[in-house]
């Protein structure tokens, strides 16, 4: 009995009959959108002029690809890929907040190899999803989560490019507080901030997409984020007990007192009745696919308890911890040109 084995699975069980009773009406998640925002950490509220700075700009063909440097939470200044379709040109269109998981960061979802170059190969897990969604219609605007790619800590920019700097910017921020977690979310809150400056975008109808790390991003985000009117995560639904409780994973998805709210499909189900796509590959081993179909099972109750069940879908497809978009790149454009 020294292992402490059976004392952190009675725990587990005894947090999860402790969590309050969900009744989903907008007084229930009003207050649990409010704990969450506790759990992932109060960050400055005050919003700094954006100061938007285009670095580059590409001629890609069928779009534009920018590269834009703006102020999220002052003093950090954040650069995001945005891409714009040539089509359609003078009109107001769809936009996607598109956001990467573990890997070398943006770069690794529009096309170009970690030093910034273009990409010839085929597309990894990844498979170059802002591109693809730009290709159907979308302005698409990648931001480089804190940690990875350009934006690790400075002494940690000369190790392999797919190393991050999650672990040293996650533990200083637990010993303040917040959590690298909610330091992601409130920057992408920036962007969307960003996008609807911008001509081409419909206010309207802005979505988001994420897959595996950038999946918890998009979710929170999109939980916070009325805004986001349409969401597909990608290789990430699932329970946090199957999932990062069950291996060691990186420590920027490990949230405070996260389990005393609710287990990870309701906390998904904040977002309804908004539109929610989940994505997950058949032999993905980091989120097993059994908890999967739990998981939507469950979101799928609470759609239904709102009257939206038409308002979610699902594709579990033959792959791995990757992204597919087989179904999911053309739903989510289809869900955001119809929204009014």
């Amino acid at each position: 009995m020294w292992s402490p084995d059976i004392f952190l699975e009675k725990l587990y069980e005894q947090t999860i009959m402790e969590q309050p009773t969900a009744t989903n009406n907008e007084a229930w998640k009003s207050g649990m959108k409010a704990c969450l925002k506790k759990a992932l950490g109060e960050f400055p509220t005050s919003t700094p002029e954006l100061q938007p700075v285009i670095l580059e700009r590409v001629d890609m063909g069928d779009y534009y690809r920018m590269r834009v440097e703006l102020t999220s939470i002052d003093p950090l200044r954040l650069p995001v890929y945005v891409l714009i379709p040539k089509a359609r040109q003078g009109e107001r269109r769809p936009a996607v907040l598109a956001l990467h998981g573990h890997g070398y960061g943006s770069k690794e979802i529009v096309g170009l190899l970690p030093d910034g170059t273009e990409s010839y190969s085929e597309p990894g897990i990844h498979k170059d999803m802002a591109v693809q969604l730009v290709l159907r219609g979308m302005v698409v605007l990648a931001p480089e989560l804190v940690g990875f790619g350009d934006r690790r800590m400075a002494n940690e920019q000369f190790t392999a490019a797919t190393d991050n700097s999650c672990f040293t910017i996650g533990s200083q921020l637990l010993l303040m507080g917040r959590t690298i977690a909610g330091l992601r979310v409130a920057e992408c809150q920036r962007v969307l901030d960003y996008a609807v400056t911008l001509a081409e975008v419909d206010p309207r109808s802005m979505g988001c997409i994420g897959f595996s790390g950038g999946g918890l991003v998009a979710a929170f985000t999109s939980v916070m984020e009325e805004r986001i009117r349409a969401t597909v995560l990608c290789g990430y639904t699932n329970t946090f007990k199957a999932s990062i409780m069950s291996r060691r994973h990186c420590l920027d998805n490990y949230i405070p007192g996260i389990l005393q709210l609710a287990e990870m499909p309701e906390l998904i189900g904040l977002m309804a009745p908004r539109s929610l796509f989940i994505e997950s590959g058949i032999d993905d081993h980091l989120f097993p696919l059994g908890e999967v179909k739990r998981a939507i099972q469950r979101l799928g109750e609470i759609y239904k308890q709102l009257g939206a069940e038409e308002r979610l879908a699902s594709d579990l497809f033959q792959g791995k911890h990757e992204i597919s978009g087989m179904k999911s790149f053309d739903w989510l454009a289809q869900t955001l040109s119809h929204i009014e």
